[in-house]
């Protein structure tokens, strides 16, 4: 009996062997690690290594082209494009990775009791979960905003409130398969407390596919802010962010279409980036 309950233990350690002796050979893994690296490397290198601050205006300056002073040229009140595209990245991206961070936990939590309790638990959490996604994502998360203000709270807070009904969905219907696993009724059977069995032996042997989620979650999470940016909700100006950059560039799309381009290029890559990395997850954590 005492051999069953340590098996789970015993294939998790497998499984991280098997990641770490494995990531290396896998090229889309590897290949969003790499570009993830990148734009956080130069987020928060380049504004430092530069002379000019994101937020100062300079009107003698104003829809400059590219040279060898502004890499980027200026936009309409003559700052550096340049600063501000990487200082946008900074905020976009740490705002969009704590955004996920809560709907993670929650979902991971509430999904979990919800399977593995099953009854009223399952039906309130379900209930729930049906209420939040009867409304579309960026409609909720815009409305959200709006009623909370614009702001980098007000879009976490609005992102985490939506957003942990996924996670939920995922783990729940793992945890209903795992339950029933030899190992879970051994760990049962052996008088193990209802929270060890979950945190020692559920939630490690279904934790995978909302990893590998959230990858792809943190790309809706940019998405969103970009848009909120865009819509004026936001970063509050003068801080910069993708969003706002490009409606500031619409205005001068004929005359510098580099100002609404350049960030958009940014979301794509950063996109990429992110849809690798849950790629190569996604093949990493596979069960061999």
């Amino acid at each position: 009996m005492s051999h069953v309950i340590t098996a789970p233990a015993e294939s998790v350690d497998e499984g991280r062997l098997g990641f770490r002796n494995r990531w290396y050979r896998e090229t889309s893994f590897v290949a969003g690690v790499g570009i993830l690296a990148l734009l956080a490397l130069m987020a928060f290198l380049a504004p430092a290594l530069s002379r000019y601050n994101p937020i100062t205006q300079d009107p003698s300056n104003i829809l400059q082209m590219p040279s060898t002073l502004h890499w980027l040229g200026t936009d309409h009140l003559g700052r550096d494009v340049w600063v501000r595209l990487w200082v946008a990245a900074r905020i976009d991206l740490v705002v969009g990775a704590l955004a996920i961070v809560t709907p993670f936990v929650v979902g991971t939590v509430l999904g979990c009791l919800a399977a593995y309790f099953g009854g009223w638990w399952d039906r309130s959490v379900m209930r729930l979960v049906d209420v939040v996604v009867a409304f579309p994502y960026y409609v909720l998360v815009i409305a959200m905003v709006f009623a909370l203000g614009p702001g980098a709270p007000s879009i976490i807070i609005a992102i985490a409130l939506v957003g942990w009904v996924s996670y939920t969905r995922i783990i729940r219907a793992e945890v209903l398969v795992a339950r029933q696993h030899d190992y879970a009724l051994a760990a049962r059977a052996a008088g193990l407390s209802h929270i060890r069995v979950i945190v020692r032996h559920i939630i490690p042997n279904t934790i995978q596919q909302s990893i590998v989620y959230a990858m792809s979650d943190i790309v809706m999470a940019i998405l969103a802010i970009v848009t909120l940016g865009y819509l004026g909700l936001g970063v509050e100006p003068p801080t910069p962010d993708w969003g706002q950059m490009i409606a500031d560039g619409q205005a001068f799309i004929m005359t510098n279409w580099m100002l609404s381009t350049i960030p958009g290029i940014a979301v794509i890559i950063t996109g990429l980036g992110l849809s690798l990395l849950g790629d190569g997850l996604a093949a990493l954590l596979e069960p061999e």
